[in-house]
Formats: C-alpha cells, structure tokens, sequence
C-alpha cells in the first residue's frame, strides 16, 4: 500500500497532451517550452517578490506622505501663538498689564483667557450645585424605606413560593408590584425635573 509511489517516475522529458479534439502547435513553441528553465516554484517566487516590490513603494510613498503632513501640522502649531501657556505660568501677565505693553493682539488674547477662566468658574459652580443636591436627595434609602413597595414586593416573593409550579397565578400581585414602582418613578421624576 506504502510501497507505490503517487507520483509516476518522470519516464521521459516530453510533454505529451492529449485533447479530445487535435490541437497543434508549432514546434518552435513546443521547444520553447520544454528549454525553458522557469518551474512553477520560479514563477510563484517571483511573482511573490514582484508583489513585496510593489507593496514597499506604497509603504514608503504613504510613509514620505504621512511625514510630510506631520512637518506641515508641526510648522502650523509652532507658528500659531499660543496663549494657553501664557495664562498658565506663574509669572504671566495680567490683562491690565498686557494690554498695557502688547498691542491688540496680546488684548485679544488676555480677554479670551479672562472669558475661559470665568467659564471654568461657572462650571464648577454648577458642577458643586450638583453634588449637593445628589447629597441632599437619599433615593436609595427611600426606595428601601417605602413601606407600600416593600409590601408589594412580599406579596409577590409569597405567591411564587407558594405557585413554584405555576408562577403565572401571581399576575395580580405583579401588576401591583409594578403600580408601586411607577409610583415611585414617578415621584422621582417629578422631584429631579423641580
């Protein structure tokens, strides 16, 4: 079974085609085919180089074009003046002093940072305004402190446990249950839109 091999012996270097309808070809062609040193492994070797030859030129255009847009990006933001630095050290101008020395642009620009830093005062008012009225709101607590819930949410857990085979005869106390949670979320929503 092992001992034949499944490939016949190369018996002959000619190449013999068979066809069902004849087929010629000029002996000239057929020479050149049979002198040529070029092998399926030669040919797949190199169009696989061809490929890896073309697939570098991309690699390198798109890299010589990425770093010409980063240079372009750089020159851009080292060119543009930058006011966010000057407003952050310690010694930095106020904008009575700036305007005073710099002209309309230095102005300009001590006037946007003094609208930025009021803006991010206003934030933080808002934001703490917020944090304290999380605080004085206890959902939690009342959600568990609501007795009628509670109530509601026994009724269920006691009906299941007593239907275990059937818990769709507990559709009553479920419906109740669900009438106390949205009272609740309506309490909730009416006490978040004040």
């Amino acid at each position: 079974m092992g001992q034949n091999s499944s490939k016949p012996p190369p018996s002959s270097t000619q190449h013999v085609f068979t066809s069902e309808s004849p087929v010629s070809f000029s002996p000239d062609l057929i020479n050149a085919l049979q002198a040529s040193p070029e092998t399926d492994s030669t040919r797949s070797r190199d169009l696989e180089l061809h490929i890896q030859r073309r697939v570098h030129a991309e690699l390198e255009r798109l890299d010589a074009d990425y770093s010409k847009r980063l240079s372009e990006v750089q020159e851009q933001i080292s060119s543009a003046p930058d006011s966010t630095t000057e407003s952050t050290l310690p010694d930095a101008r106020t904008p009575d002093q700036s305007s005073s020395a710099g002209g309309p642009d230095r102005k300009a620009a001590a006037e946007g940072d003094k609208l930025r830093d009021l803006g991010r005062q206003s934030v933080q008012k808002e934001i703490d305004m917020l944090k304290e009225k999380l605080k004085r709101r206890k959902i939690k607590e009342e959600v568990v402190k609501d007795k009628a819930l509670e109530k509601a949410k026994g009724e269920v857990v006691n009906c299941l446990r007593l239907n275990d085979r059937r818990p769709l005869d507990c559709w009553r106390e479920v419906e109740v249950f669900k009438e106390e949670v949205g009272r609740l979320e309506r309490d909730f929503l009416g006490r978040v839109m004040d």
